[in-house]
């Protein structure tokens, strides 16, 4: 009995934890865009993919919660019943066909439940709506060369703030250049790579994470609903500057987008780290 409800402890220690998890995910109870120490789940979904993606792994995690608990109560109940104290005559059943039916169609049954949503999310991933705008993403050692070919060619590179002049800024996640995109709008991101390295182009928030391969073009979109600044990290081992190439993404309405676009094609002269900054902070995009 000691053993029956210490499992009955463990297992409602796990429901706990897991009903804050899914509480915290929800509720977005930490900052958009940017991770914190402690945080348990996802960053707040700002896209339609990243919602998906977060709503599929709720559901695996319901999925896989219950077969942890059925599995460690089938074992607690196994080492108590049929031990060789409790059960000195073991059964001779070798054979048991209801049994089979049950553990060959359950986990059929789980993989029908997973394959439908795991498709869908896939197909909408991978398949690229009609974009509205058009931004690429080169990945070079260790910086992000960003162009805008629906903008006025605007062409800019984006290097890692230093420590000391981030100026409250997060640590390895801000750009001295930034990227700017309006709200509500779909924009396909092509990204290759420049030398020899490979690297990815990630941001969490928005459910995005591409390889940018050298000689080769990939493809990914989002579409923000949240205007505020997005953090993401090259996610590809690319080098020993490697944790050194951060992207930085300020969501700003599209009149704010517009008249970024004409101050940055019409001074070619913004390539001070703090003028850039300013310019799309001014734009009243959330700072963290």
């Amino acid at each position: 009995m000691r053993f029956l409800n210490g499992i009955g402890r463990l297992v409602g220690l796990g429901a706990f934890a897991l009903a804050a998890g899914l509480f915290l995910t929800a509720t977005g109870a930490y900052a958009t865009g940017i991770s914190v120490p402690g945080q348990m789940g996802f960053q707040e979904a700002v896209t339609p993919v990243m919602e998906d993606i977060e709503s599929f792994h709720n559901l695996l995690l319901v999925i896989i919660t219950v077969i942890v608990v059925f599995v460690t109560a089938l074992l607690g109940y196994v080492m108590i019943r049929f031990n060789r104290k409790a059960n000195p005559v073991p059964s001779k059943t070798s054979h048991h066909t209801w049994l089979e039916v049950a553990w060959t169609l359950g986990p059929i049954l789980i993989l029908v439940l997973i394959v439908f949503p795991s498709f869908r999310l896939l197909y909408k991933e991978l398949v690229i709506p009609p974009a509205e705008m058009t931004i690429k993403a080169t990945g070079n050692q260790w910086y992000w060369d960003y162009e805008y070919p629906d903008n006025a060619e605007i062409s800019f590179s984006a290097n890692m703030v230093p420590e000391d002049e981030l100026n409250g800024r997060p640590r390895l996640l801000a750009t001295d250049e930034i990227v700017v995109v309006p709200i509500d709008t779909t924009v396909r991101v092509i990204v290759t790579a420049a030398g020899d390295a490979i690297h990815a182009w990630a941001v969490p928030a928005f459910g995005v994470k591409i390889d940018a391969i050298p000689g080769r073009l990939n493809e990914t979109w989002f579409r923000a609903t949240k205007a505020g600044i997005y953090y993401g990290q090259c996610s590809e081992l690319c080098g020993q500057g490697h944790a050194f190439m951060p992207i930085e993404v300020h969501v700003v309405s599209k009149e704010e987008f517009a008249a970024w676009v004409a101050q940055k094609s019409g001074s070619a002269s913004i390539t001070v780290p703090n003028e850039s900054v300013k310019l799309a902070l001014s734009f009243g995009a959330a700072s963290h």
